[in-house]
Order: C-alpha cells, then structure tokens, then sequence
C-alpha cells in the first residue's frame, strides 16, 4: 500500500495531514537551508519568494527519498517536501531569530498584510509500481493581521509560539485570533496545502483517497 512520506518535522503538518486521514511516515531531511539557496542563487540567479521555498521543499525531499534505501520500511512511499516563507514588505520571513525579533516583526505587521508561500515538492520513490516523477509548486495565501496592542504582541511572543513558525505566526494556534481574514487556502497558512498535495499526487497517479488510514 502507498504512504506518504513527510520529510519534515511540523506538528503542524502532520496534524493538518491525520485531519484529511492521511497517516504519514515522517523522516527529516539533513538538507542546510542556506547552502541550498546561495547554491540555487549562483547556479540561476536571485529568487523569488516563491522560488525560494519551492527551491528548499525540492532539497528536503530529494534529500529524504535519496536515503530510503536504509528505511526497508518505507518502501512504496511518495516523498513530500514543504518550505514556508512570509514575503511582507519586499523581505522573506523565515523564522525569527529570538523573541526581539519576533516581537519587532509583530510591531511592523500589525494591521498590515503579507503573503505566506509554502513551496510543495513530491517524489514518487516508489520502486516497482511508481512513476519515478518527481513534481512541485509554491502555493501562496494574502494574510491580513490584525492591529495588535504593544501587550497583545509582547503576551503573544512570550508564549514562544511565533518562535518555532514562519513569518512568526500561527492561524491554527494561539495567533489565530490575530488573523483577520486571508485569500487563499487556509490550510497553505498552516505549512500545506491539502488542494495542492491532491493535484500533485494526481500528477503521480495516486489518489489522494488511497492514502486514507483504514
């Protein structure tokens, strides 16, 4: 039977994927980050936000599918890399680095918006039933914030949650009630965009039902 392999360490991810009644196998990638994009940089030039995080979840799979050969177990899996940015204001926010920064960052996005891009890259690792494609794509969602309080801010920092995420926020946690609207998938906010995982295991000729836990 076909698993999907998660080649990445989010609670947030896998919780997003039990609740669709996807059970993943999960394996994280070794892959650094920066050497990754300065390579992707001096091979084709400055990236976009977009190309930036598709960059990085190609990286993370490709990584993980390379070493399945020492998991026997996770043989006829699919392999899904994901990268989460927040381009606001012309710059790209991964996580911050310490709380400064995510409080300093919360004072210049309040009653602003920015838009979070999740990049999506699935490898059929599959080795006798599978295609041996391996296919991707950024999936981008607008998200407005609301007009936090200096308190609200440094109260919502001290919970250490906007340190562990992308952009340092969260609509699925305690920073939900400082979303106030999005366009776009709600789930892409979360780290994964269940709409595009469909299409791409479609494109690799799995459904998405044939996933389901049973």
């Amino acid at each position: 039977m076909t698993r999907l392999l998660l080649a990445s360490a989010s609670p947030a991810r896998r919780a997003t994927l039990r609740a669709a009644g996807v059970e993943p196998v999960v394996a994280v990638s070794d892959v650094d980050e920066h050497d990754v994009l300065t390579d992707a940089v001096a091979a084709a030039g400055a990236l976009t936000p977009a190309e930036a995080v598709l960059v990085l979840a190609r990286a993370k799979a490709e990584d993980v599918a390379a070493k399945l050969a020492l998991h026997p177990r996770t043989r006829d899996v699919v392999v899904l890399g994901c990268d989460s940015m927040l381009e606001f204001g012309g710059e790209v926010l991964g996580k911050p680095a310490d709380a400064a920064q995510a409080a300093a960052r919360w004072r210049a996005m309040r009653g602003s918006h920015g838009v979070l891009h999740t990049g999506h890259w699935l490898v059929d690792a599959r080795p006798d039933d599978g295609t041996g494609l391996a296919v991707g794509e950024t999936a981008s969602t607008t998200v407005w914030f609301a007009d936090l309080s200096d308190e609200e801010i440094d109260a919502y920092v001290a919970t250490e949650e906007p340190l562990r995420v992308a952009g340092a926020f969260t609509i699925d946690g305690l920073g939900g009630p400082f979303i106030e609207r999005i366009e776009g998938d709600h789930h892409n906010v979360v780290g994964l965009s269940l709409p595009l995982l469909r299409h791409l295991l479609a494109l690799v000729g799995v459904g998405i039902v044939d996933l389901w836990a049973r």
